[in-house]
This record gives C-alpha cells, sequence and structure tokens, in this order.
C-alpha cells in the first residue's frame, strides 16, 4: 500500500480492533465499509484484502456486501462528484435532458468518473431541494433551477477553474 494512506490504514486497522471486541464483532462488516470509504473515499481492493485478513473474512464475502449496497464505491471518486437529482420534482422540471447534457459534456455515464479524475457522476433520488428543481449537488453545494446551458457553463467554470490552479 502507498506511503501516504499509512496513517488511514492504521486508522482503520485499531477501528476494526475495536469492532472486534465488541459482541458480534464479525457482524459490524457494513461499519468498517463505511469506515473505509470515509477514510479513502471509496474502497480500494488492496484495503479490502486488508478487512478480510483482519476479520477473518472471505474477501469474496466483503466484495459481495460492498457491491450489494450502491452507497459504497468501488473506484476512486472524481475531484468534483456530480449527484444529479432524478426525484419527482427535478425529474418533471428537465432532470433527464439535464442528465443526458452532463454525459455528454463529460463523456462519462452515471456511476463513472472522467479519465483526468476531475468528475464523477452519480445519481441521488432526492436532494432536498425541491423548490429549486431540477438541481444538481457537486460535493456539498446544491446548484438549481438549472438549463440544459446552465448545467454546460457549470461545467465549464469548473473546467476553467482547475486551469488556473
Amino acid at each position: 500500500m502507498q506511503t501516504i494512506e499509512a496513517g488511514k490504514i492504521e486508522e482503520l486497522r485499531e477501528f476494526i480492533a475495536t469492532i472486534l471486541k465488541s459482541d458480534y464483532g464479525d457482524s459490524n462488516l457494513i461499519s468498517v465499509l463505511h469506515k473505509t470509504q470515509e477514510l479513502f473515499g471509496y474502497l480500494p481492493r488492496e484495503v479490502m484484502d486488508e478487512i478480510a485478513q483482519r476479520m477473518s473474512l472471505p474477501t469474496a464475502h466483503i466484495w459481495g456486501v460492498a457491491t450489494f449496497y450502491h452507497y459504497f464505491n468501488l473506484t476512486a471518486p472524481g475531484k468534483y462528484v456530480i449527484s444529479i437529482c432524478l426525484g419527482t420534482a427535478c425529474y418533471v422540471k428537465g432532470a433527464a435532458e439535464i442528465l443526458t447534457v452532463i454525459e455528454q459534456e463529460l463523456g462519462i455515464k452515471v456511476g463513472e468518473t472522467t479519465e483526468d479524475k476531475l468528475f464523477s457522476l452519480q445519481p441521488a433520488r432526492c436532494l432536498g431541494a425541491c423548490g429549486l428543481a431540477p438541481v444538481v449537488m457537486i460535493n456539498d453545494k446544491i446548484y438549481g433551477d438549472l438549463t440544459t446551458v446552465k448545467i454546460k457553463k457549470l461545467i465549464m467554470d469548473f473546467r476553467k477553474s482547475e486551469q488556473h490552479k
């Protein structure tokens, strides 16, 4: 594993050790996977192997759990994670068209990350901003009242900001 991750690996090992001391410690796999994603932003393959070893579980079982739940990311997310709301209010106000434009602009589909690791695209059932529909959340910020023109400009603005860094 990379040396820059050493502190994160150690923190995860301590978390697992604490979990395993509790009653039914081996049944807390989902908690361990949540902690892993919190630390790394996704579930790296080598870390999943570490979890399997520490928890005395087959790696296939861990992968089964990780792939069953849509919350877990198996690949590293982009710098900017775009969550598009596909809830009723957003959908009725054009979220499908916004999604199509995002996919065209970025050259990726939902669940994918751009080659330059700048953007990831994921669906959301509801972002709780129905009055601003349609909306996307980029990292932790909501952008509402979107149109296809506005989303293109927003993506262009993020790209430009990266060029000036």
